[in-house]
């Protein structure tokens, strides 16, 4: 462990993604999420990386498109009015599998919103807001230390799946301060995306290997490929064919499925005789455990899933630690969107959606009081 820091939210995930070995950031200032841009604006140059503020959000996400083309570990950070602009630039990185991370500092929406204020409304556009089908990966942390290792998280995840993958931070995280000691580096897992074994003559650099993820060869390192958002085959050449097109969507989703076990990340608190259980993540998950521990003082049996792993989101871990819960109460800055997710997964009438749409944090009470109602009704 380094020395004790007081340090933010913001500034651990830059931290993070220096560490996890991105060199490359391009971005354009937007709140809550601007020190992300600023700390790497200071520190990548010093590491022989670059950055680069570009005039938009589109512009910026592809830049990190093509740095990582070239082999260089690639982030960008936004919030929400530029991550629906960043959308179709998402979807052509899962399609030409470009591993990148894109960080989302959720703020009160719709558009402009409240830039100053805290949201999680960006739950369902990370899994769904580019057009077609792919697998997602998006991570959500819920304290400063987790802002880094889940940043270190994302990027290996990225690298080591050739995917996009999405940060949702949210204001109050990106901004708060905590005291924090991160890990040496030595004690830091850095995956690197697997590069071709075979010469020029023989790479296909869209030919899976058997996890599902084919190598990948930097540019200008002498192995020519075609990179296009069309439908295309092993060797990156545009086609229609059907069968090649079911192949590629379809292994968009496996790669990411099959690694379900791997990718799922999350705590859990009070769960083993939990009859009234909270499901949290992010800001919301820091008043959710402060509930979930008054109702124990109140001989309610509660108990808190809190997410980092949103998507692919981990319906196999809830449907175990819900088995005996009466009711999953899921607390949200959003209109219920995470909760939708939870009901396919422990029905409709077992999930109490506790929302928030006002620009403030919620409080402990406003979390405790839907769970000794549930907990009143179970009796």
């Amino acid at each position: 462990m380094t020395k004790a820091r007081l340090m933010q939210g913001n500034q651990a995930c830059a931290e993070g993604a220096l560490a996890a070995g991105v060199r490359f950031f391009a971005g354009y200032p937007i709140t809550p999420s601007t020190e992300i841009a600023e700390i790497l604006a200071e520190k990548l140059p010093q590491l022989g990386g670059k950055f680069i503020q570009m005039e938009d959000e589109i512009a910026s996400m592809g830049a990190v498109c093509g740095a990582s083309l070239t082999g260089v570990k690639a982030l960008t950070a936004t919030s929400g009015p530029g991550f629906s602009l960043k959308q179709e630039l998402i979807g052509y990185a899962a399609m030409t599998e470009i591993p990148l991370v894109v960080v989302n500092v959720q703020r009160m929406g719709p558009s402009t919103g409240l830039p100053t204020s805290p949201g999680q409304g960006d739950v369902m556009q990370a899994r769904w807001g580019s057009h077609g089908d792919r697998g997602v990966i998006a991570l959500s942390p819920a304290s400063v230390r987790e802002c880094f290792d889940v940043t270190v998280k994302a990027v290996n995840f990225a690298e080591k799946f050739r995917t996009p993958v999405i940060l949702l931070l949210d204001e109050v995280i990106g901004h708060m301060r905590e005291r924090v000691e991160l890990p040496a580096m030595d004690d830091i897992e850095i995956i690197n995306r697997k590069l071709p074994v075979v010469p020029p003559s023989e790479y296909q650099a869209y030919k899976p290997d058997a996890d599902g993820v084919s190598a990948m060869a930097p540019f200008g390192s002498g192995y020519y490929y075609h990179v296009t958002g069309l439908v295309h085959n092993h060797l990156g050449q545009p086609t229609q064919a059907n069968t090649i097109t079911a192949e590629l969507i379809e292994r968009l989703h496996t790669k990411i499925d099959n690694a379900k076990d791997e990718l799922t990340l999350y705590t859990g608190h009070y769960l083993d005789d939990a009859e009234v259980l909270v499901v949290a993540y992010g800001g919301s998950a820091r008043a959710a455990i402060a509930a979930v521990k008054a109702a124990r003082e109140q001989g309610v049996k509660a108990g808190l899933l809190k997410l980092i792993t949103i998507w692919p989101f981990p319906g196999h871990v809830l449907e175990r630690v819900a088995q005996q819960a009466k009711k999953v109460i899921v607390p949200e800055l959003n209109y219920g969107q995470l909760a939708g997710e939870i009901e396919r997964y422990v029905g409709k009438d077992r999930v109490v959606a506790v929302t928030r749409v006002d620009g403030e944090l919620f409080k402990p009470d406003e979390i405790l009081a839907p769970i000794i109602t549930a907990a009143g009704g179970a009796k």
